[in-house]
């Protein structure tokens, strides 16, 4: 049986106030509860710490000795409950995020700045990744996810939501046309996903149904990859709003069908192990990501 941290402070108590009534009163306990702890711990170490007369306590040559590693052990708690409790006033240390390549640049970039100046001791490691990754085995704290969650190990926080929209250059557009009904889309260059094959199906209003399934003339693994190509004028692409928020503001992108796309919004969590309470410094990056994304144009309208 192991000592305990109670049994450590009864013990240097009495030392530090001469009697067991005293160390009672400091502790907080009844005198018996400190006499109890003190032959607890004489009899977990099979030693005599204290020689007890009518008058007085007296350490023994053991006691002297243990009672020099017994506060140093306290002691450690000690700085370690303080320095525990300066993090979570000042939150610091390293944090590990993941997320898409694109959510990465479009998303969390812009506004790594912000967070960095509000929490200078906290030290940022940014990893991309379109997979979706083990957490524990990529020793990761927090992964930034957009699209259905399927991992139920995983606790998730909302932290808002993103249009489908299908999109194209005005520059494609100029050159072969702009579709007016979605069974015109099979005589256009389509960009598609490689996988999953749930990306190439379109959120798009046809007779035979509100999804289209297209057949790409591009392919590609990476939506920011299929981003460029849109951007480069070589076909038609179907994207989040989060990754296009910029390009359609700017012009460089426009909706294509939209009268016929089915309103698709696309949810994004973040994702974490939480076996006990989150550490500050994951706490205070969700809140500051919940903070910024409240107020981007794409998680209101999509």
């Amino acid at each position: 049986m192991k000592t305990t941290l109670d049994e450590l402070q009864a013990f240097t108590a009495v030392i530090d106030t001469g009697s067991i009534s005293s160390a009672a009163v400091q502790l907080g306990q009844t005198a018996s509860g400190v006499s109890r702890a003190l032959s607890r711990l004489e009899a977990k170490l099979a030693t005599t710490l204290l020689r007890r007369t009518t008058r007085r306590l007296e350490l023994t040559e053991e006691g002297a000795a243990f009672l020099s590693q017994a506060r140093r052990i306290l002691e450690a708690v000690e700085e370690a409950e303080e320095q525990m409790s300066r993090r979570l006033q000042h939150p610091a240390g390293r944090l590990r995020v993941n997320a898409s390549a694109p959510f990465m640049l479009h998303v969390l970039v812009p506004l790594i700045g912000g967070f960095r100046q509000r929490y200078p001791d906290i030290e940022l490691e940014l990893h991309s990744s379109d997979q979706i990754i083990d957490l524990l085995e990529h020793r990761t704290d927090l992964a930034l996810r957009h699209g259905p969650l399927r991992d139920s190990t995983l606790h998730a926080r909302p932290l808002g939501r993103s249009r489908i929209r299908v999109v194209a250059s005005p520059d494609y557009l100029a050159r072969r046309g702009t579709p007016q009904r979605v069974e015109e889309l099979t005589d256009h260059c389509l960009i598609g996903f490689t996988q999953p094959e749930s990306l190439n199906q379109w959120p798009l209003r046809h007779p035979l149904g509100e999804s289209f399934s297209i057949v790409p003339s591009l392919w590609a693994s990476s939506g920011e990859t299929i981003r460029q190509l849109a951007l480069a004028g070589e076909g038609i692409a179907c994207l989040s709003s989060f990754m296009t928020a910029r390009d359609r503001a700017d012009g460089a992108l426009v909706d294509v069908l939209a009268e016929s796309t089915v309103e698709v919004l696309q949810p994004i969590h973040a994702v974490y192990y939480r076996n006990t309470a989150l550490a500050a410094r994951i706490t205070c990056f969700l809140d500051y990501l919940s903070e910024c994304l409240a107020g981007e144009a794409w998680t209101q309208r999509g």
